[in-house]
């Protein structure tokens, strides 16, 4: 179609270099001809032009249909980690797209101009973006062992929460980031998820041969020689002159010839294995941190999903209590205290916040957002991580009365001189946001931690929950089995140091990843410093 309207532009392009025509009645007969050339190349310009706005309008449909009802509800509609995955990717890949199909006239161009020239006012996404949310996506389904299909269906925990499908397409860009990033486990279950959906749409949204590409390369990086193989030849039965699939083929098919060849090297040295292990020869202590981090993380994994609970001789000791002291404030208001887990001592104080409190102190922090950053142990220096994914701000005393209000408010719960704790740290996490385990204590190795602040280490915590989550979002301590649930108003607080000023291992703790919902903290980081009559050090080393 498009050869043969080339063609007739051509015709009509060069038939002025021929000129007198109209000496001749025979060669202006051919001009029907001609004439008849153009028409259908019009023809073919037309038609080609309705498929375009046509699937433009589909698509533009599609997003009226998802805006209007996100519209109704923005915070419900974001609150869904596959919403906002695909929000994501609307605003960066499809966009491209619609780019693309919009730039073939002065008309489109001029739009697209208009819309480059609102960028101050207009945030739009990038790729950084678009990684970050299919990551948050593949720790989600990691975390709480969520099914890809499920998942695909807009399924969480059992429950209809998106509000459409994933296409093929999408989790075709689901495994390309994943590829991306080297993680070809993931790669794997989501393009094999988008080959299955792929086979079954009408109107394909991604070829079967892109699929089938990252998937064999993903299988092979699994180790799975035989299928990557299949899944290469495949490829180029459709596309038989595909240079890296002809290059992978020969790859692979050598590395099945080496892998069978090394099956009775690899049993060999099994047997060596058992014998070195029965004549008592010693792990490396690499070994054994790896499988402390494994242990740790199956634990942190299980809390997250509210598998692990404390036994009855533990809970047994557990209580709730107005808890009342000296400080007027608690001469007036009790707080209602709920303790939680003995030893590290972790309670829970309900209803110490109000809402009107906590729309003030998110209203002073969203203005000053940044990513929230950890401290290099080495350097000391603050940075972002991988492993803590929120947005925070501080909040000074003088900010607010209410932020001074809440100050007092913890000196009076806890008993301790506020006068050298940290200004208010508040959180507010995103897509999938979390905090792997760690120590809010600065460890012997590091020295520098709190250097600059001339206050000594942080002796204790106190953190307040701003916000319900729907789902997921525990507070979460590995190494005692207890998860502490958001609860809008509580506030959980505990010592991180024992008396005699060693770190406490046991409060070593993690944010689990939101699931569903929204999730807002503050933090008060209380330190060493002014506690010196108020939690007395022991004269016992061994103390604890």
């Amino acid at each position: 179609m498009w050869v043969l309207a080339v063609a007739a532009a051509a015709v009509v392009l060069a038939a002025p270099g021929r000129g007198e025509v109209f000496t001749s009645m025979t060669d202006m007969s051919r001009l029907l001809t001609t004439e008849g050339e153009m028409i259908r190349a019009i023809e073919n310009y037309i038609h080609a032009q309705e498929e375009k706005l046509n699937k433009l309008r589909k698509d533009l449909n599609e997003m009226e249909r998802i805006h209007d009802m996100a519209a109704h509800s923005p915070d419900d509609f974001l609150a869904n980690p596959i919403n906002a995955y695909l929000l994501v990717k609307r605003l960066t890949v499809d966009w491209a797209d619609l780019q693309d199909a919009m730039t073939d006239n002065s008309m489109g161009k001029a739009m697209l101009s208009n819309l480059t020239s609102m960028a101050d006012l207009l945030r739009w996404p990038d790729e950084e973006d678009l990684n970050g949310a299919a990551t948050a996506l593949m720790r989600l389904q990691d975390t709480y062992n969520l099914d890809t299909a499920q998942l695909a269906r807009g399924q969480i925990l059992g429950k209809k929460h998106a509000y459409r499908e994933l296409t093929a397409a999408d989790c075709f860009e689901l495994g390309r980031q994943s590829y991306n990033s080297g993680d070809h486990y993931h790669t794997t279950l989501w393009m094999t998820e988008a080959l299955s959906r792929q086979e079954a749409e009408n109107n394909k949204t991604v070829h079967h041969a892109d699929i089938l590409e990252y998937l064999a390369f993903s299988t092979y990086m699994q180790g799975n020689i035989r299928q990557a193989l299949q899944l290469t030849d495949d490829l180029l039965h459709e596309r038989p002159n595909h240079q890296r699939a002809m290059g992978n083929k020969v790859y692979y098919e050598q590395a099945l010839t080496n892998q069978e060849d090394s099956t009775k090297k690899g049993e060999e040295n099994d047997r060596l294995d058992e014998e070195a292990v029965d004549k008592g020869y010693t792990v490396s202590e690499n070994t054994f941190a790896n499988d402390a981090y494994h242990r740790e993380r199956r634990s942190y994994e299980r809390l997250c999903r509210g598998e692990s609970g404390l036994p009855p001789k533990v809970t047994s000791k557990l209580h709730c209590y107005y808890q009342r002291g000296p400080s007027d404030y608690l001469k007036i208001v009790p707080a209602k205290a709920e303790l939680v887990h003995v030893n590290p001592t972790i309670h829970i104080y309900h209803d110490v916040l109000s809402d009107q409190e906590i729309s003030v102190i998110k209203a002073l922090a969203t203005p000053m957002f940044r990513r929230a950053t950890v401290q290099n142990y080495k350097t000391g220096e603050l940075e972002t991580a991988s492993y803590r994914i929120s947005k925070s701000s501080w909040l000074k005393a003088e900010d607010s009365e209410v932020v001074a209000g809440v100050n007092r408010r913890i000196g009076s719960i806890t008993g301790l001189n506020m006068a050298t704790a940290e200004e208010l740290q508040v959180a507010n996490y995103g897509l999938g946001g979390h905090y792997e385990p760690h120590f809010d204590y600065a460890r012997r190795e590091e020295k520098d931690a709190f250097k600059s602040l001339g206050t000594g280490n942080r002796i204790a915590t106190f953190l307040f929950y701003m916000s319900d989550v729907d789902a997921g979002g525990a507070t979460v301590f590995p190494q005692i089995n207890v998860a502490l649930w958001p609860e809008k108003g509580a506030a959980a607080f505990w010592h991180n140091l024992h008396p005699n000023g060693e770190g406490d291992e046991l409060t070593r703790h993690a944010a689990c990843p939101v699931l569903v919902g929204t999730k807002w903290v503050s933090n008060k980081w209380i330190h060493e410093r002014g506690q010196e009559f108020r939690r007395p050090c022991s004269l016992d080393p061994e103390a604890l």
